[in-house]
């Protein structure tokens, strides 16, 4: 009965939101303004007490503010968005995922005492078109794949434990064009987003996703035609224009995905850059730190403890009112003070690689658990996860959250008291031969991590962990 009550319950807020966000978005063209308070109006009714009358009132400020950041980068997103393609995302992401996948996750944290995500990670396939300089995937070949019942089987475990949001990355997820469209269109109260290398990007995909509406990009582009076909291979920087005005042409949001090295750093953050970004579509990306991942890693391409710190003051400064650019970065290593360090091992994400295997972290490959044989919240409770679960937050200074780049001896010493294996699809590597490589790298970055942490606000009430749980589950 409870059940059948929270069927219908959900399906009334989902048609009641619907209608909300129809009307709105029918007069965003004449009165933006009006829009912004009726969508924060949509908001408190939705999420109520999550947040303080204040913020809701500084919300509408901010938003109904014409010269604002804020406003000038959601303009951007609602003038290029299709009207299908932005309803089925605000109801996706911002009801299902936000609103009541988050409600439920807490729940269930506190009800399985484990972790529990917010998204969920997974390759549908080893194979990639690439042989990107320094990335493991384009060293599979084609090995492995999740089969559709695969997916199929992480959305429907993940969707009863309140995730919504699947991110899909490999090898080139595009390989499999037909499976994803297939399961977008039968979870179709998901948000799916996919990290892509854009070649396979065309027309008539184009018109797929157009017509779902709840998948979105994350395209892979570094800096300039000379630093990105550079690592990438010649002819990917023009693949990646190509599929940005493919997306922008259908209305479908995008963003980037962007791996920082040495070599690179400034041509991916630079003020005309972030530009070109914005007048192909993208207004949000994010930017991932080189890791050394892999026997045939590169770790010469991993920045210098001095080019992290310009990445942290210069993604805040993109991220500012002091910048006119419509950009939204994020940085997945430098934005652990907002987070509250590592979110890995399922405390906000974990990764299912495309042989099944489950894995605290992309850049983890190790693990005690399998899709094929075991439940999303058996994965949860696996011995590996239950030491992510116990030793979070790794580090207490959250720009140094990761237990390999940062805290390797605390990544080896995971993975021998779990017994877990390693996962590489190639060429297996011992933790060992991994965490040596970042050994030196710690030590350097830690005195200048501190540094600049000791001028930050620092941020511990937004950590948060369910650690009172004591061994009686059937699962422990």
């Amino acid at each position: 009965m409870n059940t059948s009550l929270d069927n219908l319950t959900h399906k009334m807020q989902r048609a009641a939101l619907g209608k909300i966000v129809d009307v709105a978005l029918s007069r965003a063209e004449q009165d933006r303004e009006k829009t912004m308070n009726q969508l924060v109006d949509a908001a408190k009714q939705f999420y109520g007490s999550g947040f303080s009358d204040e913020t809701y009132e500084n919300a509408k400020k901010v938003l109904t503010d014409p010269d604002s950041k804020w406003t000038k980068l959601i303009n951007c997103v609602l003038d290029q968005t299709d009207p299908h393609v932005a309803r089925t995302t605000a109801l996706n992401l911002g009801y299902e995922a936000f609103f009541r996948g988050t409600k439920m996750i807490r729940e269930n944290r506190v009800k399985y005492q484990c972790n529990i995500p917010w998204l969920i990670l997974f390759d549908p396939t080893s194979a990639c078109n690439m042989h990107c300089v320094g990335c493991w995937a384009g060293e599979y070949g084609h090995k492995n794949n999740l089969s559709f019942e695969d997916m199929d089987k992480i959305v429907t475990q993940g969707k009863e434990l309140g995730v919504y949001l699947y991110m899909l990355t490999g090898g080139e997820p595009l390989v499999r064009k037909m499976d994803v469209l297939k399961l977008a269109e039968k979870h179709n109260d998901v948000q799916f987003a996919i990290y892509t290398n854009s070649t396979l990007i065309d027309e008539p995909f184009c018109e797929e996703v157009q017509r779902l509406g709840n998948i979105a990009f994350m395209l892979s582009i570094e800096g300039t035609p000379e630093t990105n076909d550079a690592r990438r291979g010649e002819g990917h920087y023009a693949a990646v224009m190509h599929a940005m005005d493919l997306l922008k042409k259908y209305g479908i949001i995008f963003g980037t995905s962007i791996c920082y090295t040495r070599q690179n750093i400034e041509a991916v953050t630079n003020d005309a850059f972030m530009r070109l970004l914005c007048e192909k579509g993208a207004h949000f990306g994010f930017y991932f730190h080189y890791m050394p991942v892999g026997n045939e890693a590169a770790p010469e391409l991993m920045p210098t403890p001095e080019q992290r710190k310009y990445m942290i003051d210069r993604i805040r400064y993109l991220r500012s009112s002091a910048c006119d650019i419509p950009f939204y970065p994020m940085d997945f290593q430098n934005d652990g003070e907002f987070v509250g360090g590592c979110i890995a091992g399922g405390r906000n994400y974990f990764h299912i690689n495309s042989a099944g295997d489950a894995e605290p972290c992309v850049f983890i490959h190790y693990s005690n658990a399998n899709i094929h044989d075991q439940s999303i919240l058996e994965i949860l409770h696996s011995p590996l996860f239950r030491a992510y679960h116990n030793g979070q937050p790794f580090n207490k200074n959250h720009l140094r959250p990761c237990p390999m780049l940062e805290n390797p001896e605390l990544l080896e010493k995971m993975v021998h008291e779990t017994g877990a294996h390693n996962t590489d699809l190639q060429s297996p590597e011992s933790v060992e031969h991994l965490c040596e490589k970042c050994k030196s790298y710690a030590a350097n970055w830690q005195p200048t991590a501190d540094e600049v942490w000791s001028h930050h606000k620092v941020r511990e009430s937004r950590y948060e962990n369910y650690k009172d749980w004591k061994p009686s589950h059937p699962l422990d």
